[in-house]
């Protein structure tokens, strides 16, 4: 289904999971709970389960339709994939290629692969299973991946920083089964900063919760949309933007990156697209003084 345009582009939400995550306390590093108690009532339901004190999040992909361009940023968890970092993506069996089917696209149509960083529940359906190998999913398409975010997963790989105990751990197996073999079959791009993908579509590098993770900026019409990834896991970041999750790799770089991609949102009246929000899946973010508030499309 069409979830929105910006100018001329057409933008398809694709769902793979939803469900009932984490308690916030579990999520974000530094939580305060009575910072959280001054502003839950402005949480919608769809992202907040107060009676469970659950975060509600959604795996999602999206598609870009720019002309001639098929673009699809971000690949979810995947199916049938050994995670013992994060079991609840583990072994999955989604509907995710019928719900692209759904929209109206095939695998064999997809141009563009991007990921904005090389985390598990990014990169899950870069490739399928085919008898005992993986193997990319989408043939004819070029993946552009973060070239900083390639050398720092990538586990043969001597010479770059290494990843915190926490991301080797919720990342086990991601880059041999989901990035490898990518690589192997010369269908990845290794992109930097300013990467244009195409007119009106560039990737920036807003590092700290991968430390090449890119934001992908639309802009046409007169109108932008801002795909984020995960400088924004939820809602109530925009309200504390120094909550990071406990998963970002670079705390105090995250925050930077999240303040600066929440003014440049308020500032030029962006759609913020994160990768896992609920409800309609994307805000505006209005700032006042220091301070900055989602605006949402529905609240329920």
């Amino acid at each position: 289904m069409l979830s929105f345009t910006t100018g001329e582009f057409q933008v398809y939400n694709i769902e793979e999971w939803q469900g009932e995550f984490a308690r916030p306390e579990d999520l974000f590093a530094d939580f305060d709970s009575d910072a959280f108690a001054k502003i839950v009532d402005k949480i919608p339901n769809a992202f907040y389960r107060a009676d469970s004190n659950r975060i509600y999040a959604f795996l999602q992909s999206w598609v870009i339709k720019a002309g001639d361009l098929t673009i699809l940023y971000d690949t979810g968890a995947g199916n049938l994939k050994q995670r013992p970092g994060i079991p609840v993506f583990g072994q999955l069996s989604t509907p995710f290629l019928a719900n692209l089917a759904a929209d109206g696209f095939t695998p064999e149509d997809i141009d563009i692969v991007i990921c904005s960083h090389l985390h598990i529940d990014h990169v899950g359906w870069n490739t399928e299973l085919r008898g005992e190998n993986w193997v990319p999913t989408f043939p004819n398409a070029r993946y552009l991946f973060s070239r900083i975010d390639t050398a720092y997963w990538d586990p043969t790989n001597s010479s770059a920083s290494r990843p915190s105990a926490v991301g080797a751990e919720v990342n086990a197996n991601v880059f041999e089964d989901s990035v490898q073999p990518v690589l192997d079959a010369g269908q990845a791009e290794l992109v930097d900063n300013g990467h244009v993908v195409a007119p009106g579509i560039t990737l920036t590098l807003h590092p700290g919760h991968t430390p090449g993770h890119l934001v992908l900026q639309l802009e046409n019409g007169g109108e932008q949309a801002l795909f984020v990834g995960d400088i924004l896991h939820h809602p109530a970041q925009i309200f504390q933007p120094s909550w990071n999750s406990v998963y970002c790799e670079d705390q105090a770089a995250a925050q930077a990156s999240r303040r600066e991609i929440l003014a440049q949102a308020a500032a030029t009246g962006a759609r913020v697209v994160p990768a896992h929000f609920a409800g309609a899946h994307f805000v505006w973010v209005e700032q006042h003084d220091e301070t900055f508030q989602p605006r949402y499309e529905t609240q329920n």
